[in-house]
């Protein structure tokens, strides 16, 4: 018996003898020599195919190229080959979409490199024509530092430094001491500033907190704004015959539209490093301006108005409430915080007792968040869609016998309805928020009775153990089959939302105070 000699043809025509259903398999290999779009085209085909059949053809595959003049592999079977021979690895979000183009470090280096270019002219300003006023840049230079050496520690800090900012402020928006004016100008409000936050960040610095690149650059660009739409005309005495309330809402103004150059500044890295949208960071950083930024504001311009009246002993005086304000809120972030570590423990009770795989309520939640921020929730809202997420499979506890791999999905309407509920029931007896326990009830309603948090909860459990049990590259044929689903079932712009998050292949949050 001769052996089989492979014949010059194409491989699709070798692969035509084997099945009858090869010659479209042979059009989606010519498909896939045709360009990118089309390779991403027959990668969906491939998985959407079931796992005997794939492995059917792979073994037709490597008997025809056995030969001993074995054809040179086009691009696309190079790249199908090692995706079929390589060993499952855990799930995770990240694998689930294509990764978005790369953050662009021009974008994300902006802030940092025009504050330090700043910042080194004004110093070189100052340095050649000396400091002005030295009482007063001394007194603060002081309270600056001092409000950056008790600063707040942690990442989720709108601002960490309310009193060296309100002092920064004051001093940019200074027209006059006890009644004399001043004249330190630009350069040397800014090199002040500086000086006294790089002194202040020190002992922060020495403790391990971490690196203040980010803070001192948004510092030093929002008070040169505030400096340069304040100070060359007060110089100039374009103020003189401003009194009263005309001059303080003058300061308003301009502490108004300081405060949404500080929001801008805080957007536009977070949307270079994470890839949201700039829309919503932007109104995040905007409705986080009710809290402390309002109180910081205010507090700066009642130090300008004060000094410009009383003279420096005004600072330590108007510093007490600002110093009792950050105590407090101090004290609020240390409960918040004991709080979400107990909603914590209490999603992990499932997970500890075999009813859900390990994790999966961290995922569920940190994708539930990104949804939440792609649709533009507030952060009230996102902090609800947080807990509720972390707590949406807590209902199981209540079963006798557990749902396989905890997976809710599949189940029969009527029975995701009754572990809702009784997950709803569980939470309310917990004595979290009651919009929590809401959540969790009404997640297996259909999606038009349903709250906003309740549709991206339903969307983003059932992505992630579809997904899981697809294995790596499953993402797609989650996606796929969400979309595919009944409006009835899922919203269709919670799984756009959700389509968006993972194309962007990036889960870091903006910071939320």
């Amino acid at each position: 018996m001769t052996s089989y000699q492979p014949q010059p043809q194409p491989e699709s025509q070798a692969q035509a003898q084997p099945q009858p259903e090869s010659q479209s398999q042979a059009q989606a290999q010519v498909q896939r020599r045709s360009g990118p779009q089309a390779q991403a085209e027959s990668q969906a085909q491939v998985q959407r195919r079931s796992r005997p059949q794939a492995q059917a053809e792979s073994q037709a595959q490597v008997q025809h190229r056995s030969g001993p003049q074995p054809q040179p592999e086009s691009q696309a079977q190079v790249q199908h080959r090692p995706q079929a021979q390589s060993r499952p690895q855990p799930w995770s979000p990240l694998q689930a979409g294509p990764r978005s183009a790369s953050r662009s470090p021009v974008a994300l280096l902006l802030v940092p490199v025009g504050a330090g270019l700043l910042a080194l002219v004004c110093l070189a300003v100052v340095l050649w024509s000396g400091l002005d006023e030295r009482p007063v840049a001394l007194a603060f230079g002081v309270l600056v530092a001092l409000g950056e050496v008790i600063r707040r520690a942690g990442t989720e800090a709108r601002e960490a430094a309310p009193l060296g900012a309100a002092g920064a402020l004051a001093y940019a928006l200074l027209g006059d001491v006890a009644g004399q004016p001043t004249h330190h100008g630009v350069a040397q409000t800014v090199t002040v500033v500086l000086a006294a936050s790089l002194l202040g960040s020190v002992p922060y610095i020495a403790r391990g907190g971490g690196p203040v690149l980010d803070h001192l650059a948004r510092r030093v660009l929002t008070v040169a704004f505030a400096a340069v739409c304040f100070q060359p005309l007060s110089n100039q005495g374009a103020f003189r015959d401003w009194s009263g309330p005309a001059y303080a809402l003058l300061l308003i103004s301009l502490l108004a539209l300081t405060a949404l150059c500080d929001a801008v500044l805080a957007a536009a890295p977070a949307h270079a490093r994470t890839g949201w949208p700039f829309g919503p960071l932007l109104r995040e950083e905007l409705r986080g301006m009710v809290g402390i930024t309002s109180a910081v504001c205010a507090t700066g311009a009642v130090m300008a108005l004060a000094v410009a009246v009383a003279g420096l002993w005004a600072l330590p005086v108007f510093c007490v409430p600002l110093l009792l304000t950050q105590l407090s809120y101090r004290r609020y972030a240390a409960v918040r915080a004991t709080y979400r570590q107990t909603i914590a423990s209490l999603a992990r009770a499932t997970e500890i007792a075999g009813y859900t795989p390990a994790g999966h309520a961290r995922r569920v939640a940190e994708l539930s968040g990104a949804v939440g921020r792609d649709l533009g929730l507030s952060g009230a809202e996102l902090t609800v869609l947080e807990y509720a997420a972390l707590m949406h499979d807590i209902g199981q506890l209540s079963l006798v016998d557990p749902v396989p791999a905890g997976a809710t999905a599949g189940l029969p309407a009527a029975e995701q309805r009754r572990i809702a509920l009784l997950g709803g029931a569980v939470v309310r007896q917990t004595g979290v928020d009651a919009a929590v326990a809401v959540v969790v009830e009404r997640q297996a309603d259909p999606c038009r009775e349903q709250p906003v948090a309740a549709r991206i909860v339903r969307a983003v459990n059932a992505y992630e153990e579809k997904a899981r049990d697809a294995g790596p590259g499953g993402g797609l044929t989650a996606l796929e089959e969400l979309r595919l689903a009944t409006a009835g079932d899922y919203a269709p712009d919670v799984v756009e939302a959700l389509a968006r998050v993972l194309a962007r292949g990036s889960l870091t949050s903006p910071a939320a105070g």
